[in-house]
């Protein structure tokens, strides 16, 4: 099982496809690590060699933020938005979308489950 940053990677998988399972590294970020390493994108998670999974968790632990690190930077960058109170940082603390999309219909990934509000009561004549 190659074990790297903290996460067991799948062996079935292609190495590509294998380091994305590690947060903060993507599918570019992923197929330029293999690259630095001189590692086959197509070769699996399972035929890499001890030197080949040293070699990737020295270039992922030298040269970029990953798990822990960056949920907790992400945490204070978002912290840091609402204590300037800035709009993006309202729309943080209020629970709503904060890349301007709309919520008349929708957002309800942020709202949400729905809270029923009592309409107007009719004028009696």
């Amino acid at each position: 099982m190659a074990r790297v940053g903290g996460i067991d990677l799948p062996r079935n998988k292609r190495g590509v496809i294998g380091l994305t399972y590690i947060y903060g590294i993507g599918r570019s970020l992923a197929s330029k690590i293999l690259s630095e390493a001189g590692i086959s994108e197509d070769k699996k998670v399972s035929e890499w060699n001890d030197e080949e999974i040293t070699q990737i968790r020295n270039i992922i632990s030298t040269n970029f933020k990953t798990e822990g690190e960056l949920r907790s930077e992400t945490q204070l960058n978002i912290k840091r938005l609402m204590d300037i109170g800035c709009y993006r940082g309202l729309r943080h603390r209020k629970g709503l979308p904060v890349r301007g999309q709309s919520t008349k219909n929708n957002a309800r990934t942020r709202k949400g489950k729905r809270k029923t509000v009592a309409g107007k009561k009719k004028a009696t004549k």
